[in-house]
């Protein structure tokens, strides 16, 4: 599979009208959008329904943010030669030839992260072992825009959506050779139709933020790379089976190796949450990468860091900026790097199944929401919000709180203690009914959960923010929840879903979603 990333120092500002979220017209509906599975292809053609050999393709983007990672960390801590003999194994390619009218840049800098469907280094077997048949599209499967902050303390990692509508610059095939004019399609195109360069065009155009440098490599070695630097580790709070992929993995914590890390970051049918889940789980995968990297001491260990990189650098192209010069100034700048230093969003969906006749179903962007996204990346602003000093980090639930009904009672004598406990509630993001009522026990000395049994998946996050409560299943109770203050009620532990909500990822710090 090849893989793109971008990186290009900033030059003089340049004036350009930019439209950063396009806005089409929305064609006529079919009757019922949501009975058929989503339609992906990358052509202008009417795509036609998937079969399971299309759906099996290696889903790769974050090899590159494996490898990249594990090089720009390592490179402030070894030497200017190890560094050097690395650098020389990079073949270059210009992913910026004749391109004009490009945004103005901002602080910091932008790297693209882009993972095509290429298998041609991929070996049969180990095809038939992970499941990676079918014909690939020489399309992009996974985008990322990684800005890291001008101080380098802070990376902002930005998923985009492969199936993204987009508004195709005016460019020349390259494939046929033929010149065509602005036309909308999905994303993933983008490289089909013209390469590194037509994609950076593509989502310069489409979020106003400048790429810096670029980067495109074949990381059939994924599994290598993972197995090299230890494993990763990783934690889900529900079972994840993915019939395609051959990943299984039950509740709990788990060291993935260099096989099952790549069933876990190309996985897509675990739950309804489709690529927007799949974006998700890389994203864990990354903080975790970098967690594992920042703390087994491979990033000072020559020997360790040569077999790593050197797993990874098979075939690398990159843009003849991206040297060992830059490479060791931003691993000296990001020595203090830690998964806390990193945070993960996704661009804003307004609509995930969005039809468009000739294209198939598409994923429209929030239009406002996604330019105050890409305006924080111009200006250098954090993404996910500060938390206080000391506040623990949310427990990772199945059932989202915002999806759970609750009925708060106060079971004490306690003025006004079911008033807090609602509001607490609430500020974790269940939907409280925010009317609390006297409960029939004033004297219930442990707070009381009390749920019906179809609802036990809801009951569970519930619980997960008052720890210690006393469960107790009601048959016939419906799908609120009822709480009783006790007297042991001191505060709620924030929560937050595994699986991520359908209008995209909440912006999370790296030490939020890797394993304690």
């Amino acid at each position: 599979m090849q893989i793109v990333w971008a990186y290009r120092a900033n030059g003089p500002p340049r004036t350009a009208e930019v439209s950063p979220v396009p806005t089409p017209h929305r064609p006529p509906r079919p009757p019922h959008p949501r009975t058929a599975p989503p339609q992906r292809g990358a052509g202008r053609q009417q795509t036609v329904p998937r079969s399971r050999t299309q759906d099996e393709r290696p889903r790769w983007g974050m090899r590159v943010a494996t490898g990249v990672s594990v090089l720009v960390l390592g490179a402030g801590g070894i030497g200017h030669a190890v560094v050097s003999s690395l650098e020389t194994r990079i073949d270059r390619v210009d992913a910026f030839k004749d391109m004009k009218n490009r945004p103005r840049g901002g602080h910091g800098l932008n790297l693209l992260l882009v993972g095509t469907d290429g298998r041609e280094r991929i070996t049969t077997a180990e095809k038939e072992k992970y499941r990676l048949g079918g014909v690939p599209c020489h399309c992009t499967d996974t985008i990322m825009l990684v800005h890291l902050s001008a101080d380098r303390g802070r990376a902002s990692v930005v998923s985009l959506p492969r199936d993204s509508y987009a508004e195709m610059p005016p460019h020349t095939d390259a494939t046929s050779g033929k010149r065509h004019e602005s036309h909308p399609v999905k994303l993933n195109a983008a490289y089909a139709e013209g390469g590194p360069n037509l994609t950076v065009r593509t989502v310069e155009h489409m979020t106003g933020v400048k790429i810096d440098h670029y980067l495109e490599a074949d990381f059939t070695s994924f599994m290598k790379t993972v197995d090299t630097v230890g494993g990763v580790k990783i934690c889900t709070a529900r079972p994840m089976k993915d019939a395609y992929t051959g990943l299984d993995l039950a509740a709990g914590t788990h060291e993935l190796d260099g096989g099952e890390a790549l069933q876990y970051v190309r996985s897509r049918h675990i739950d309804g949450a489709a690529d927007l889940g799949r974006m998700h789980r890389q994203q864990k995968f990354m903080a975790a990468l970098i967690k594992q990297t920042t703390s087994s001491g491979v990033l000072m260990n020559p020997v360790k860091f040569q077999q790593v990189v050197s797993s990874m650098l098979g075939s690398v192209r990159a843009d003849n900026g991206f040297g060992t010069k830059q490479m060791l100034a931003l691993g000296k700048a990001m020595r203090g790097f830690t998964p806390a230093s990193s945070e993960f969003t996704s661009v804003p969906v307004e609509d995930p199944s969005f039809a468009v006749r000739g294209i198939g179903s598409t994923v429209k962007w929030d239009a406002e929401k996604s330019r105050k996204l890409f305006r924080a990346l111009r200006e250098d602003k954090p993404l996910a919000p500060a938390r206080p000093g000391r506040q623990p980090k949310p427990t990772l639930v199945e059932v989202a709180p915002q999806e759970v009904r609750v009925q708060v009672y106060n079971g004490t004598p306690k003025d006004g203690l079911g008033t807090d406990l609602d509001a607490a509630l609430r500020g974790t993001g269940f939907d409280t009914t925010r009317a609390p009522l006297n409960g029939e026990l004033r004297d219930l000395k442990r707070t009381l959960l009390t749920y019906d049994p179809r609802w036990d998946r809801s009951a569970q996050s519930l619980a997960a923010a008052l720890p210690g409560s006393e469960l107790k299943a009601v048959p016939g109770q419906g799908a609120t929840m009822r709480v009783t203050a006790g007297a042991d009620y001191r505060s709620v532990r924030p929560v937050r879903a595994e699986a991520p909500q359908q209008g995209g990822l909440e912006a999370v710090t790296g030490d939020e979603v890797v394993c304690p």
